[in-house]
């Protein structure tokens, strides 16, 4: 959604030019390009403030590379200029025309935003608008109206700028030849940062809708703080103390003072707001290139790379469609350099990579006629290896699905061999208790600690609320690229349950590796993928269903795709647990409207996994054949 890459809070809304500061002089954007601001009147007479920095030198014509955004514009004023124009410094030497506008309800550009403003086809008049003809109109006006223009226009955007680059895509100006989506908000109900598969991502969206949901009397510079003092040591704490999430609307907190808030809480099923707002589905017919961008440690908005690409894909097979997957954080590609995340140490400049080798020449190709842009059409870096792979699609040809299956005593295998006549005996169990969640993160953080993600899970492991299943030690390395699933068959005392399921690699008890942070690395289990779902909704998005309790009931889980190989002499672990606190809201285990749940609605249950006889649990991972 916003750029959630530093911590503390304030941190999380810096604008993404500010994330690749560099060494270059201070004054480069002065010396060398002249700014503008202006109103521009779209179809239905609203005005977008939008900001233009056109090179000085007048020796050639230059495309426009354009931001929308709707976290400022700014700096604003004619003598305040941004230290930094574009995605990267090497975009800013090579001169094109930088735009930034407000969009439609934000800062200095008037009308009323809308949470992911759906789009309308076959616009009937003037007064029917969207993303899609707001930026439309801006690029018709700034072809016609900027001097020294060549009649080319890219857009690029990460998160939510991300979402209003996909927007640009149907029904697009014909002067846009170049998108780049980058991390976009794609689906917010099914997998990007409201919630995953139904369940509410809590931590990240009270934080973010105290700054970004605050409300507005017309343009502003400044929204004048947040909407609410939310002050804490212990994210944890606070929000187990805060109790039911209908709390969040208490007169100290959003106090129904934030419409997107309000709009999240009354939708909690995949309604008609939230349907409208999927944008995949308007990804017809598309004929300009694309570079969708991604990271595998992306906590916001990883499923909408990987699914805006495939939206593509699949609905316009013909388009130069192009996929980058880095060992990234939110927007982490935009910095300067990108060598080491967690424990991780990738052993390269891999931001650095990114800018160099893919965005400025793809940049540079469709809108300059400069040079050459023809890498393969996914370019995915493998953690395990760190290695740079290079595939003709995503997921590559070579994978075969594979079922690793969850066996008693923890054990995972490739095999399914089972006792029919046992399989009322062969089941793993915990108790879930609301008031006792099962936290995301190892350690205090008064925010979100953002290397989750690749934390070790001893800490999970050790409670009686988290079961485990591990393979034995791997006698070659094992490479899985692509979409996991996870097919497992439960049952409940309870008529509602989550559901989160981790991958994990398990280092060597005898491995001597140091971490980057100077840690002995042995026995370490890292986390490489995970996801929750929200039990009831295990049939339909649209149409939640209560669980039976003690009738055992498959489950089947969509986890976002890795590129990873697990070493020789590593072990493959499934961790499966029914809370993940509070990083994703509390399921009071009961079949009921959860946001105005009560404190007494919430029920600790028992729930069992079962994996033998006819009710073989198990993870489909999808195998690279070498």
């Amino acid at each position: 959604m916003i750029q959630k890459i530093l911590i503390p809070l304030v941190a999380l809304f810096a604008p993404i030019w500010l994330l690749g500061q560099s060494s270059i002089n201070a004054d480069y954007v002065k010396n060398n390009f002249t700014k503008t601001e202006v109103t521009i009147s779209m179809r239905d007479g609203i005005k977008l403030y939008t900001v233009i920095y056109a090179p000085v030198d007048q020796s050639e014509k230059y495309p426009f590379l354009i931001e929308r955004t709707p976290y400022s514009a700014g700096p604003y004023g004619k003598e305040e200029y941004a230290r930094r124009l574009g995605p990267n410094t090497e975009l800013m030497k090579e001169k094109y025309i930088f735009v930034y506008q407000d969009v439609r309800g934000r800062y200095m550009s008037e009308g009323v935003n809308l949470e992911a403003t759906p789009y309308i086809p076959n616009k009937k008049n003037k007064n029917k608008v969207d993303e899609s003809s707001d930026t439309y109109d801006t690029v018709d006006w700034l072809i016609k109206n900027i001097a020294n223009n060549n009649g080319r226009a890219g857009l690029y955007g990460i998160s939510y700028p991300g979402f209003y680059a996909t927007a640009s895509l149907p029904g697009a100006h014909p002067a846009i030849k170049a998108v780049s989506p980058q991390a976009p908000v794609t689906d917010e109900f099914i997998g990007d940062d409201a919630n995953h598969n139904g369940a509410f991502f809590l931590l990240d969206n009270f934080d973010f809708m105290n700054y970004f949901g605050k409300e507005r009397n017309g343009p502003v510079k400044d929204y004048g703080g947040a909407v609410f003092n939310a002050s804490r040591k212990d994210a944890y704490q606070f929000f187990l103390d805060l109790g039911p999430i209908k709390n969040t609307q208490s007169p100290q907190y959003f106090n129904h003072k934030s419409y997107i808030w309000n709009e999240y809480l009354d939708h909690d099923t995949y309604d008609s707001y939230w349907q409208k707002r999927n944008i995949r589905q308007w990804l017809k017919n598309i004929t300009i290139p694309t570079l969708v961008v991604g990271g595998w440690f992306d906590a916001e908005d990883l499923f909408g790379s990987l699914h805006t690409y495939q939206a593509i894909e699949k609905n316009s097979p013909k388009n130069k469609n192009y996929l980058v997957m880095g060992p990234w954080t939110h927007g982490a590609w935009a910095r300067n350099g990108w060598d080491k995340f967690g424990t991780y140490n990738f052993g390269s400049n891999t931001s650095q990579y990114f800018q160099d080798s893919l965005q400025t020449k793809f940049f540079n190709y469709y809108l300059k006629d400069k040079a050459n842009f023809n890498p393969t059409e996914a370019t995915v870096f493998e953690t395990g290896t760190n290695e740079w792979k290079h595939y003709n699609h995503w997921p590559p040809d070579n994978v075969q699905y594979s079922a690793w299956y969850l066996k008693e005593n923890g054990l995972l295998s490739t095999e399914a061999k089972s006792n029919q006549k046992r399989a009322q005996d062969h089941y793993t169990e915990y108790v879930s208790n609301p008031a006792n969640p099962v936290p995301y993160t190892y350690g205090i953080y008064a925010r979100r600690n953002n290397e989750y993600m690749v934390e070790d899970q001893r800490f999970a492991a050790k409670r009686p609320d988290v079961i485990s299943f591990s393979s034995p030690s791997l006698t070659q390395n094992l490479t899985f690229a692509g979409p996991i699933t996870a097919d497992i068959f439960v049952s409940t005392t309870s008529t509602d349950a989550d559901f989160i399921v981790k991958i994990i690699d398990v280092l060597p008890d005898t491995s001597t590796e140091i971490s980057t942070k100077g840690l002995p690395m042995a026995g370490f289990q890292r986390l490489i993928r995970a996801e929750v779902f929200r039990g009831k909704f295990r049939n339909s998005y649209e149409r939640p269903v209560p669980f039976v309790p003690g009738k055992i009931t498959e489950v089947k889980i969509n986890l976002n795709d890795i590129a990873h190989t697990f070493l020789k002499g590593h072990k493959i672990m499934i961790q499966i647990q029914s809370s993940w606190f509070p990083l994703v809201d509390m399921n009071p285990q009961q079949f009921l409207h959860i946001p105005t749940a009560k404190e007494s609605d919430f029920k600790k249950a028992t729930i069992r996994i079962w994996h033998d006889g006819a009710y073989l649990s198990k993870i489909i991972f999808p195998q690279l054949e070498l």
